[in-house]
């Protein structure tokens, strides 16, 4: 399933459209793919059905590692299809069980729970890479309009909503990377009291300027520590299934 959760993760797609992606809608060679079906839990039985909106149904560009990833799991599919002869099941799927069964979604998010106990990992839903999947987006300069149309979002209304914890810390960090390439002539603090007036017995200093203590003689920026681009991705968080995500 590694490819499923890289999907996720850099792409942001919802765990039954990934489920549900077809490789008659996955173009490698352009590097796109087009979210057209996701399946569906109810109960415990799953069928195929359209995305949630409108807007879900969208074309997603695919970054190269991404690209480089489904190229493998490609590859270790066909190799399974040729070892399970006539006893694979040909859904046209491309995330399957060995044989090519569909994947149930829910055993999905219980492999990625036992995947990050076994690494000993904090806890995080499996959605949560979709919210990683958006904040990496925006701080690689996506803006929400980008975001929403990956995330397939029905409304910028709610890409805004639910993201309103996690993508201004990332403009901050954007904003103070900008603030620090205008060169400054020297370092001041806003601590520091005005020098007093040299005595005569000081003339021969008068010619230097008073630089605070903290300040680079060459006249650099105190380093500033902006915060994480990335922040916990658990924040806002709706349920799985619900309409905002």
């Amino acid at each position: 399933m590694y490819a499923l959760f890289h999907l996720i993760a850099f792409r942001g797609l919802r765990r039954g459209e990934a489920c549900g992606q077809k490789w008659t809608d996955t173009n490698l060679d352009a590097g796109l793919i087009t979210v057209a079906k996701q399946l569906v839990v109810n109960g415990w039985e799953v069928y195929e059905d359209d995305p949630k909106t409108d807007a879900g149904a969208r074309t997603i560009a695919l970054d190269s590692d991404t690209v480089q990833a489904l190229k493998r799991h490609r590859a270790q599919q066909d190799k399974d299809r040729k070892e399970w002869e006539n006893a694979w099941v040909e859904t046209g799927r491309v995330f399957t069980k060995e044989n090519g069964e569909l994947l149930h979604p829910a055993n999905v998010t219980r492999r990625f729970i036992e995947l990050y106990e076994e690494i000993d990992l904090p806890p995080v839903r499996l959605h949560d890479l979709r919210h990683e999947a958006a904040t990496l987006a925006h701080a690689a300069g996506a803006d929400l309009k980008d975001i929403q149309e990956m995330l397939g979002h029905s409304s910028i209304t709610i890409t805004a909503d639910t993201y309103t914890s996690l993508l201004p810390e990332a403009d901050l960090a954007i904003a103070e990377a900008a603030a620090r390439l205008v060169p400054r002539a020297r370092a001041t603090s806003e601590n520091t009291a005005p020098e007093a007036e040299a005595e005569p017995d000081d003339a021969e200093h008068c010619g230097s300027e008073s630089v605070p203590d903290d300040a680079d003689p060459l006249g650099g920026i105190p380093e500033i520590n902006s915060p994480s681009a990335h922040a916990p991705l658990t924040q806002t968080a709706p349920d799985e299934e619900s309409e905002a995500e």
